[in-house]
């Protein structure tokens, strides 16, 4: 299916993935840096499922591109328009609420997490952010003026520095602190980026996984 966006702000329409049922709460799905692939497919899947259900949305910021190597991925994200993908997500957030669904929530992942939490800052029209080992640049975002509740994962051997590692997550925890809303940051041990995925290290991340998609359900059921 195709979103568009309002005419006055946006002038293009995009692709998205969307599953759950119409009446749900919403909750759009922020790709990593490889793009729409079946990885956040599953996550939106997932979300889909959680409790009494979501209508979950991925929009394509990458209109069709998926990396198939972390050099292409790195080539992609650094070509994104990030206004423009803020501008992507409002039109998402505010597709799922002309489509039956009351609130929307925004989640992303590394890439998409530093996005979700821009997206709290800059998106009037989103209810609460979950974001995944992702900070957006002070360049472009000042997490301190979050409108949106946030709630935030990163694990604890992350070695993207000043993005995701321990001190970008502290650093966003102190800035959550002074603008009032509601937040959580939550550092998960023994854990390096990308956690969530399905990989070898998933295997033995199992008891973080379930408990960061806990508090993910905490946090959206509270707010949505």
């Amino acid at each position: 299916m195709a979103v568009a966006g309002d005419a006055a702000h946006f002038q293009k329409t995009f692709d998205a993935y969307v599953v759950g049922k119409q009446d749900a709460p919403g909750v759009v799905v922020l790709q990593e840096w490889w793009g729409v692939n079946n990885q956040v497919k599953n996550h939106a899947t997932h979300i889909s499922q959680i409790g009494h259900g979501y209508r979950a949305l991925v929009p394509d910021l990458y209109r069709g591109k998926v990396a198939l190597d972390a050099a292409e991925a790195r080539h992609l994200m650094e070509g994104l328009d990030w206004q423009g993908a803020i501008k992507d997500i409002q039109a998402s957030v505010k597709w799922l609420k002309e489509n039956g669904s009351p609130k929307v929530g925004v989640t992303g992942y590394c890439m998409g997490g530093a996005l979700a939490i821009a997206s709290g800052v800059l998106v009037p029209e989103v209810d609460a952010v979950v974001a995944f080992y992702g900070t957006p640049s002070s360049k472009f975002v000042d997490p301190s003026r979050a409108l949106a509740p946030i709630q935030a994962h990163f694990g604890e051997l992350d070695t993207y520095v000043g993005f995701a590692d321990v001190t970008a997550a502290k650093s966003l925890e102190e800035k959550l602190k002074s603008c009032g809303v509601p937040h959580e940051v939550h550092i998960y041990p023994g854990c390096s980026h990308a956690f969530m995925n399905t990989s070898p290290e998933a295997l033995k991340n199992q008891g973080a996984i379930d408990l960061a998609w806990s508090r993910f359900a905490t946090w959206m059921a509270r707010f949505l």
